[in-house]
């Protein structure tokens, strides 16, 4: 395909979208060069759209959550043309610190597509080989939905949830409402927080979550308190990137709990120091995920504990999506899972 061009769609600065042509990238040693064929929308694309995205720079084109089939590869032993894959986005050193003892989510030299380099709002990439996540039987769709998954199975891999469990996530969005079927499948009691009554309505018909909680219409203090008995959420889970629903979480924590931030801002994080102390709380941070919380989630598609099909809210041609994305941030768009399809 060398000296062929593709369609792009680039930010170019926040709030605005122009679609390019590129010529696709030359394959080198080690790489796969796949057809995009789905790309999911997240809260790091809307972020980015609007300017308030951390570890980012303009122009960019956005886009991780991929899936696609494998046109050429540099010889490769482990991918066959034509093969329907996902991609993991992250790419790492392989030798920093955080690389060396399996933490290579948090690679000193991370690299994530779509957000630090260019990603998958165009019609062909180039990724490395190891980056490649096989199909599995799954469907283009599903396959797209692997990573989002993935970071909520992530944060709550890391927070080590026992059966039983008080667990409040707070946010219902795509990536809150992953961590709400983990939690559930360690065998939480998951209790779900959102100021959006579409995505409450979801969380109790599609993933049987029990108590939800909509703090602009009740106490949501009073109300927890209630549900746990006085105890209180002995894992507390931020799932929104809203710099005042993080600095205010703390709040809703059991005494020894945990408090883990999957939400991401740009902003400080600021507590009560006494009411930080006094609980002995954890913080934690999840960022990303890896190939264990990706084989996770392909077992769990397989196996029908998780069904991306029902996420999928919005769909639109690749060729609509500069026209259409100021609407994604509209009232009562009822958004879960945008998903961006190429002819």
């Amino acid at each position: 395909m060398l000296d062929k061009k593709m369609n792009v769609l680039v930010c170019n600065v926040p709030g605005l979208f122009s679609y390019e042509e590129k010529l696709i990238p030359t394959l080198l040693n080690g790489q796969v060069l796949v057809q995009v064929k789905r790309v999911g929308i997240c809260g790091t694309d809307l972020h980015a759209y609007k300017g308030t995205q951390p570890y980012f720079n303009y122009p960019r084109i956005l886009g991780h959550e991929i899936a696609g089939i494998i046109i050429d590869h540099n010889g490769s032993v482990l991918c066959n043309n034509k093969d329907e894959v996902s991609i993991l986005p992250y790419f790492i050193c392989g030798h920093c610190i955080a690389c060396k003892n399996g933490r290579e989510n948090c690679c000193v030299h991370l690299q994530v597509f779509g957000v630090h380099i260019d990603g998958g709002m165009c019609e062909y990439i180039v990724v490395p080989e190891q980056s490649i996540v096989k199909g599995a039987g799954l469907n283009l769709d599903a396959l797209a939905m692997i990573e989002p998954f993935s970071i909520g199975a992530h944060g709550m891999r890391k927070a080590q949830i026992k059966k039983n469990e008080n667990v409040l996530i707070i946010g219902a969005g795509a990536i809150g409402l992953g961590a709400m079927e983990y939690a559930s499948i360690n065998g939480a009691n998951v209790i779900a927080m959102e100021m959006d009554n579409n995505r409450l309505n979801f969380a109790r018909n599609n993933l049987n979550i029990k108590h939800t909680i909509n703090p602009l219409e009740e106490n949501a203090f009073d109300k927890l308190k209630v549900i746990t008995q006085n105890e209180m959420p002995t894992v507390v889970v931020d799932a929104t990137g809203n710099q005042k629903a993080i600095n205010s979480g703390l709040q809703y924590l059991a005494h020894g709990g945990k408090y883990i931030l999957i939400g991401l801002q740009k902003g400080e994080l600021i507590f009560s120091h006494p009411e930080f102390h006094k609980r002995e709380t954890t913080l934690m941070s999840s960022r990303n995920a890896n190939r264990l919380d990706f084989e996770w989630v392909i077992e769990h598609m397989k196996n029908g504990q998780i069904k991306p099909e029902h996420y999928i809210s919005h769909r639109y041609q690749f060729k609509d999506l500069k026209n259409v994305f100021e609407s994604f941030y509209e009232p009562g768009a009822n958004i879960i899972k945008i998903m961006i399809e190429f002819d």
